[in-house]
């Protein structure tokens, strides 16, 4: 069975957004442990991020959202693979909304990732427009897909379990 590390972004995602409700849901995907959620700094969550992944007796799939877009981003940027990432609204570290406390999540790395991922964004997304994220697909080889206008594809969303990401990931669990 092929490992699943939820990496949710900036607060550590709820007990509503859909990351915490698939991991009731599949008591076998586990949760990135970072040192802060609430004051993320860029080397610690790239080592976390790194000895979960070393951890797994298997390469795993990777459930980013927000914030956690960006590590993923940096840390295959510095060769770390996985089978794969689901990559779930992106932010835009040069936007106006980007959060002060998360600055050092920029620039965008924008070298291509080695294993296969696809990008889901938002057209009403209030930390990255459509364009950004479809830049951002673009050059790390990221398949795209267009949500539509659900805002940043979080709990405040109203998507519940997601039926719709849980498809996009059973694509990349293959």
């Amino acid at each position: 069975m092929t490992p699943v590390l939820i990496l949710p972004g900036l607060g550590g995602s709820g007990p509503l957004h859909w990351q915490s409700r698939w991991e009731a849901l599949n008591p076998s995907y586990h949760r990135v442990p970072m040192p802060d959620w609430d004051h993320p700094r860029l080397e610690p969550w790239l080592s976390a991020l790194d000895a979960a992944v070393q951890s797994c007796a298997t390469p795993p799939v990777i459930v980013a959202h927000s914030l956690g877009c960006l590590a993923v981003a940096y840390w295959a940027a510095r060769g770390g693979q996985a089978k794969a990432a689901l990559l779930v609204a992106v932010p835009d570290p040069a936007g106006p909304d980007f959060p002060q406390v998360a600055r050092s999540f920029g620039p965008v790395p924008l070298a291509q990732l080695d294993f296969p991922s696809r990008l889901v964004a938002s057209r009403t997304d209030p930390y990255a427009s459509f364009d950004f994220a479809s830049r951002c697909a673009a050059a790390w080889g990221s398949a795209l897909t267009d949500a539509g206008d659900v805002g940043h594809i979080n709990a405040d969303s109203g998507l519940g379990d997601w039926p719709a990401g849980q498809r996009l990931l059973a694509d990349l669990l293959g």
